[in-house]
Parts: structure tokens; sequence; C-alpha cells
């Protein structure tokens, strides 16, 4: 675990985890305190014998480190190999024939939040040939560099143990090197740059396992030569660029698994082609929401685009009602992004070397409106003139929304869309100079943007008043102005240790100076949680992190939009909450993957949060958050304020209820404005699973569970009235007569029932307003739902016009068998004019012939289903019914009315004359209105 191409923004792990069921479960088996595993290697024939390279901290010294060996499959481990606490070993190759051979490459480099230093008299080249026990240092051998080593890559081919590759970082000779006597003597092979370059972060070597001169070299591009390493190929195509890892199946060369900044991919051709990387692993640097209706997620992933998804996976009320919603929208990889508040079609969006985009979606033009164009790739931060860090904040005013912020050292401010902008404060950054110099070194610099320091990392502009901005450093100052800029002071929490960076600053929503900050010292080897709380401008702070690990430190914090004092905090492991303004958290992960947080917005219903390796996320619905109270634990049954639904948008409404003890039975009724039950659904704890119903075509019903847990539960209602009544076996085409009408905007009630209480809430459905905003009105629903009425009680009516035909037919086949067989011939003449009658308006209603869902491809549909499927045409769109679909619905209601008069009739006629016959007999009557025997369970 943990990231050992230790670029700015890393993640550090928890040690080794070990799955013996295929990747089912996994277990922690370890090496917690090394932070970074940079490689693990297995005995070939004994899956018990491991070995791991421990890399260790990133940020300071730490002793577990080294390569560690178990012989008990992780129960425990032993450290054979160490150099010291600043060097950890970066790279772990095995000989697959003589699997007491392995080499490791050991690697002395550290970072703090303004420098990466790669190299050091610690870094070398390690042999054993017993398995660990004892070990040889190769770096002063023949033909390997003199100097300072940096960052070393070792593979050892599987094809001959004697030939092996070693990839080092070294000033005056790096380069590829190649031995042929098992790393004795060494001669360098290769010192393209497009191998070496930007070394810490790369530095890959892999020997093919078949081919002992076939090698693989991996840097920003991915490489291969077949002459021992002495020529490149073109370089390899892959699905993403900054190659990290490559795995290749010991038996079949052809067949790999090779790791990027974009994810996985697998090719089973030898590099000629590649799967994709369709899975959630971006790595989003903040989240931000737009506002649309339903609101759009943004942010930019790490390695890649800016990136804009829909919050819901399908809104709206009819199939393909909106399209998918993902696009990109400027700036870069590392940025914030501004969604313009006044116009859905423009964002401004960031990037590392303070690029600053504004893109007008509608045109298509994306303009550059950097602060200072003066482009600093390469300069140390102390050369810069105006310094803009890889996530510098871009931040529209709450209360102004022609006014955006960004910043360098400076908070800078534009009215005019980034024409010009206005330097608004002085530099609000401590900018010590010893933390300003030359990043990377002593043999590689690196100055990217992630190492410029001394900046303003956070701005936080007032909910209330236009005048009132908070800033904070990455080294460690807060401050705040009160009139727009003119005067700032500075008013950072006493207690806060130096050159805390200063990661999210949170103005609340609900009072002005009131406001909230999450800082972090990860990179200077503290781990704590920093969150504080001032309610006086800055005068004075409280640390507020009781119930957060202190080894789990935070990088924002949010107040809820709704509820005052409920709070938010991302830290690197999850997502905290507190509902008492701070004073405790807990932890709110619930099904979340162990990922960082960088990102959190409270939505108007919703929770949302930017994962650094996970993508968004979003908790539905969290008026359960804004409702809670300790005390309502104590009641047998609580019912949460449901949030109102909207036509055209919502799909159900969501009823959340607590039970402080499991029931006998839950029961949930929905009602409307006059009390009246419009449904009703139950639950027992010993409910089975909902199976899949008899729907056909392209529809399926699944009824609904009704929860019965102790705890908090959830039920969603789909905002429909009862359906129409169904028979065993019943196959439609593009029906679903189950599913009742659309409920119309208008007032609803819901009654839960459990544990001997009952409680009701009130809710309204109400409308869209984009659909308010197309001529959309609550009428046209109405006359919708009157329609889908009507259709709903048409086809019940044909239902149960079947189903009262095979209830009597069920009937006259049992009363027969009672008949005297001299007498049944007689009787049974008798029937038929019942049967045959009633078989012809059955064949009209409904296709009897139906026995699997595509057969009414081949056998025509019928009435109910006819009738049944001008539901979709009805409800297809939130409007009122076209002047055809009252067409034929009347043509269908008439040929429905005249079978439904032939079955009257037959009945009226031909059962009295059966019943009398049956009668005689001394045979029970004939009930018309009987139902046919239910089908056993299957």
């Amino acid at each position: 675990m943990g990231e050992a191409c230790f670029r700015g923004n890393i993640i550090q792990g928890d040690g080794i985890y070990k799955t013996a069921d295929a990747g089912k479960t996994w277990t922690h088996v370890g090496l917690k305190d090394t932070q970074v595993i940079s490689k693990i290697r297995v005995h070939p024939k004994n899956p018990d014998l491991v070995y791991a390279a421990a890399l260790g901290h990133t940020y300071g010294p730490n002793d577990e480190r080294g390569v560690f060996r178990s012989k008990d499959g992780g129960q425990t481990w032993e450290k054979v190999l160490f150099r010291d606490n600043k060097t950890g070993a970066i790279d772990l190759s095995m000989d697959p024939k003589n699997p007491d051979v392995l080499y490791a490459s050991f690697w002395e480099a550290y970072r703090t939040p303004w420098s990466m230093e790669s190299g050091g008299p610690g870094s070398g080249l390690f042999k054993t040939t017993d398995g660990g026990n004892t070990w040889s240092e190769l770096t002063k051998n023949q033909g390997l560099p003199t100097g300072l080593w940096g960052k070393v890559g070792v593979s050892v081919s599987g094809a001959d143990g004697n030939r092996v590759y070693a990839l080092i970082e070294n000033e005056a000779a790096g380069g590829l090197y190649v031995s042929d006597d098992a790393g004795a003597t060494w001669k360098l092979v290769n010192d393209n740059r497009n191998v070496r370059q930007r070394a810490f972060y790369y530095t890959h070597v892999t020997a093919d396992p078949v081919d002992k001169d076939t090698v693989y070299l991996l840097n920003v591009q991915f490489y291969k030569s077949t002459d021992g390493g002495k020529t490149l190929s073109a370089p390899i195509r892959v699905p993403h660029g900054d190659n990290h890892d490559l795995w290749i199946a010991p038996n079949d060369n052809k067949r790999m698994v090779q790791a990027n900044d974009g994810g996985g991919n697998v090719s089973v051709n030898g590099a000629e082609s590649w799967s994709g990387q369709a899975y959630a692993t971006g790595q989003f640097y903040n989240v931000f929401t737009t506002k649309h209706t339903p609101y759009h997620v943004c942010g930019a992933q790490q390695d890649n685009s800016t990136a804009c998804v829909g919050s819901e996976s399908n809104p709206g009320a009819g199939e393909g009602s909106l399209p998918p919603v993902f696009y990109a929208v400027g700036g870069g990889e590392s940025g914030y992004i501004a969604p313009d508040p006044a116009d859905l079609n423009v964002f401004y969006a960031g990037s590392y070397g303070g690029y600053l985009s504004r893109l007008d979606r509608e045109t298509g033009q994306q303009r550059a409106i950097n602060i200072y164009p003066n482009n600093p790739m390469g300069w140390s931060s102390i050369d810069i003139e105006e310094r803009f860090q890889w996530t510098f904040p871009i931040v529209f005013s709450p209360v102004d929304a022609k006014v955006l912020y960004a910043s360098s050292q400076h908070l800078w401010k534009t009215t005019n869309g980034g024409q010009s902008w206005e330097k608004i404060s002085p530099n609000l950054a401590r900018s010590d100079p010893k933390t300003m110099q030359a990043s990377g070194g002593p043999i590689t610099k690196d100055q990217t943007g992630v190492e410029t320091y001394a900046v303003i990392f956070t701005v936080a502009p007032s909910r209330q008043d236009v005048n009132t901005i908070w800033t904070g450093s990455d080294d460690g100052w807060v401050h705040v102005t009160r009139d727009g800029g003119k005067n700032w002071e500075k008013v950072t929490p006493p207690d806060l240790p130096e050159f805390a960076r200063i990661s999210l600053i949170e103005a609340s929503p609900h009072q002005n100076g009131v406001a909230y900050l999450a800082a972090n010292r990860y990179q200077q080897g503290d781990r704590q949680p920093y969150i504080y709380k001032t309610a006086d401008f800055g005068k004075t702070w409280t640390k507020i992190v009781a119930g957060i690990p202190e080894t789990d430190f935070a990088r924002v914090i949010r107040e809820d939009v709704t509820r005052k004092g409920l709070l938010y905090a991302g830290t690197e492991t999850g997502v905290y909450v507190s509902f008492d303004d701070g004073a405790g958290w807990q932890s709110l992960r619930l099904n979340l993957p162990v990922t960082p947080v960088h990102g959190i917005v409270s939505e108007a219903r919703d929770l949302v949060i930017g994962t650094h390796g996970r993508g968004f996320y979003v908790l539905d619905d969290i008026g359960v958050l804004r409702q809670a109270t300790p005390q309502l634990t104590n009641d047998a049954l609580h019912i949460f304020e449901p949030i109102d639904p909207l036509r055209g948008l919502d799909n159900n409404v969501t009823i959340d209820y607590y039970l402080n003890a499991q029931p006998e039975t839950v029961t949930i009724e929905f009602l409307d404005a006059q009390g009246g039950v419009l449904r009703s659904f139950t639950g027992t704890p010993k409910d089975p699973e909902p199976q899949p119903g008899e729907g056909g075509g392209f529809f399926g019903f699944r009824p609904p569970r009704v929860g019965t847990a102790k705890g908090m539960n959830r039920f969603a209602w789909d905002m429909r009235f009862e359906g129409a009544p169904v028979f065993p076996g019943m196959i439609m085409w593009a029906a679903q007569p189950q599913r009742g009408p659309a409920a119309p905007p208008a007032n609803y009630a819901v009654r839960v029932s459990a544990n001997g209480q009952s409680e009701t809430r009130e809710f309204t459905v109400g409308l869209d307003p984009r659909l308010k905003a197309d001529g959309i009105t609550e009428e046209h629903l109405q006359e919708q739902f009157k329609l889908s009425i009507q259709v709903r009680d048409r086809v019940a009516a044909a239902n149960n016009a079947v189903v009262q035909i095979r209830g009597i037919r069920e009937q006259v086949a049992e009363r027969l068998q009672k008949v005297p067989e001299r007498r049944r011939a007689e009787i049974q003449r008798i029937a038929d004019g019942l049967l045959k009658p009633l078989a012809a308006v059955e064949e009209e209603i409904y296709q009897v012939r139906n026995r699997s869902s595509q057969d009414p491809l081949n056998y025509p549909i019928r009435l109910n289903n006819k009738i049944a499927a001008l539901m979709g045409v009805i409800e297809s769109a939130d409007n009122r019914p076209t002047d055809q679909t009252y067409a034929v619905f009347k043509e269908l209601s008439a040929e429905l009315d005249k079978q439904l008069g032939a079955l009257n009739a037959t009945v009226k006629t031909e059962l009295p004359r059966l019943n009398a016959a049956l009668r005689r007999e001394k045979v029970e009557a004939v009930d018309p209105n009987a139902k046919p025997t239910p089908p056993a369970p299957q």
C-alpha cells in the first residue's frame, strides 16, 4: 500500500494486505508503519515465503524501511536488509528460476511541503543468493556509475538469471545498465533521457520473462527494446500516459498488465492492443456543483481533464428524457472550477502554472485569462513574480455574482470575466525564503507547480457580506478582510503549528464572522487533524477534532447549507459528520471505500464529495442528517420529514424512519390531502427478498420491500397510485399495468405504523421549475392523471373480465366431474353454450397464446395490452395527453365495452341455464364472481 512514485499529491498506505479467496476478502498482515510498500515478491513454489520492499515514510525518518521477509504468509515479518532511517527499498526483483536470488534497490529520498529530494549516499543496489539471509552490495561494482545515486529500478531476466537490468538516476552517467554475469560487472547501454527524465517519478524497468534481450522501460512514454536495451522502439501506445508498472505472465510474454496515471490496462497480444480503463479511479482535487436542475458535479482530475457529470444517472420521467452528462470545462488536471452562477454555459477553471480559462460551452470559445501570463515552469518559488499553486483557488462571491476571486500570494479580483484583474491584497503568505528555494535535486530538479510554495491556498468569501473575505496560505497564515480588501488582519489560530497548510476555509452559510478551517501537516510527518472554528471573525479559535482519529489528517470542512452547526469533514481516509458544531465527530463513511476526500459540497438535498482516487460520490436525500437528534433514539418510532419531490425531477419520495426495536409488522400508508389511503405496504422480518414479477416485453416489475430492522430504515414510494389487478401468467408488451398512474402535484402524507405507534408526515409533490419555464402547468398534469386513471380502470375491467371467465371455466370443469356420467354429455352441451362465447370474449381481451415474454411478437396483442400500453404514451413526459391519445383510448374503450357487454349478456342468459341443470343433478351452482384457484408457489 502507498504510492512509491511520490509526486506532490500522494496517498500513504498502512502496510500489507493478503487475500486467500482471489480478492473477495482481504486481511491486514502487518508492516503498518511502512506507509509505502514499493514491491512485493512471492516465492513461485511456496506462497508463504514473501518479500516486501518498504520505502517507508515519505516525509521524515523512519526505521520501518528496507527489505522484509515473511516465512509464514505474512503472520510475522523480519527485516532482512536495512540501510538507514532515511533510505528505503524502492525495487525488488526475484530470479524466477532460482528464487533464492533477489536484487534490491535502495533510494534515499524525502519530501517536504516545499521540496522534493531524490538521491543521497543511501541509494544503491544489493543482491542475495540465499533467500535474504545475507546480502552483498553491488553499488560499486565494475561498470556502475560513480558519485551520487538517486532512484534505481532493477529487473532480472526470467530467461537467463545472469542477465540483470538496472535503470539508475545519476548526474554524470545515469541510464540503463546491463549485467551478463549476475551483477558482478555492468555496462551502460542507453542514456536516452526519454527513459530517465523526471527520475523520481519513473525509473521503472521490466525484463521479459522469455527473451533475455527484450526489456521494457516505463516513463512518460512506454518503450520496448529487443536488443538488450541498446535501442528503443517507437513508444508503445497505451490508453494513458505516465507509465509506472508492468507485470508480464511468466509463462506467456504476450499477456501483460500495465499501469499508468489513467489506471490499469491488459494486453494479451504483447502490447499491440490494450483493454480500456472504464472504472472509477479519478483523482479529484476538489468538487464543485452547478446551478443546473438536476445539478452537475465537477472537478479537475489528476493527469486528466476537468470533468462535469450529472448528479442523477437518468433524470426525468421518460427513457432518455435527458442525455447523459459528461463534459470538460477547460482548465486542466489540477485546478479549481468556478461555474458562473449567472450563466450555466460559462465556466472558469485553472491548472498549474497559473493557467486560468473561461469557457463558454454555447460558443465553444475557451479563452486564457491568466492573471499573470508569465509561464513559471522549472523556476523556483523565490524567482517567480506571482506564485500560483498547483490547485490555486478560483471562487465566485456568493453575494455578487459578477465578482470572481483567484489567488497567487496575493488575492486578485475580476468583475469583467478576466479581461482585467485587480490585486486587492498584499502578500498574505508567510513567504519564508528557506521554503522558496529550488525543489528537487540533488540530482534531478522537479518544479512543476506542485512545489510552488508560499501562496494563498484557500479563499472563502462571506455568504452574507460582499466585503468579508477569508484567506489561508499553504505556509500557515490565515487572514480576513472586512472592507473588500483595503485592510487585512492576520487571524491565524495561535495553537496551530507553524507551516501548516490551510487546506480549506469555510465561511458559514448562516452567519457572517463564523468560519471553519481544515489544515494539515502530513508533509512534515505530522498526521494529526487540525480543524478550527471561529465565531468572531478570527479573534478567537476553537479546535474541534474530538472523534477524528489522531492520524487521519483533514483536508476539507463544510457546514450544511440548511442546518446550522451540522458539519462535514473530509480526511485522508473518508468523511465525518458533526451534529453539534464540531464538539464531536463520527464517521459518515457508510459504503464509501477508504479514500482521501478532497472536496465536499452541501447541496439543497444531497451531500457531494470528490475523492482522490475513487471519483465522485453523492449521498442522496440527507434530510435524516439535518433532522437527527440524540433524543429520537428513545422513540419506538420516528419518521423524518420527507423532502418534497418534484414531478419532472424525482421518480420517488424517500421515507426515512427509525425503530428502536424490531417490530412484528411495519405498515406504510400514503394518503391524499383528505386522509384517504392511496397505497399501503406492509413488511415483516420474515418477508423474503422481492422477486421479479411476470412483466413481459421490455418492462419488469419488482414490488418494494418494507424495512423492519432495528435502527434506520428507508422506503421509496414511486409516487404512483394503485395499479390495475393482474392475473397469474399474464404477459404484456410495452405495458406494466401493476404500475399505477403517477401522482399529480398536490399535498400528500405518509403514515408509518410499528411497535404500537403511528406517526404521520406531510409532503407536497411539486413541479420542476424547468417544466414551468417550458409552459407546463399543474393543470396539465392533473389532466394527464385523469386520463391515466381512466386507462388504469379500463385495464382493471379487462383483466377482471379475464379473471371472471377463468373462474367460471374452472368451476364448470369441477362441477362436470360431479355430474353422473349418463348426464354429463347433455350438461356439457349446455356448458358449451356458456364457455364458447366466454372463450371468444377472453381471446379478444387477452392474447391467451402467450407463454413467454417475446411471444407478443408472434401472437398479436389484444385489448387489455393495447389499453395498458397507452399509459406509457400518456406519461412519456410530464405534459397533458395528446389529442390522438384521447382518440385511440376512446376507440379501444368502445371495443372493450363491446366485449364486456358480450360477457355480461352471456353470463346473464347462459349461466342460469347451466346452473338450473346442475341443481337438477344436485350439483353446486357456478358462482360468476368466484376467483380461479391461484397457482401453487414455484
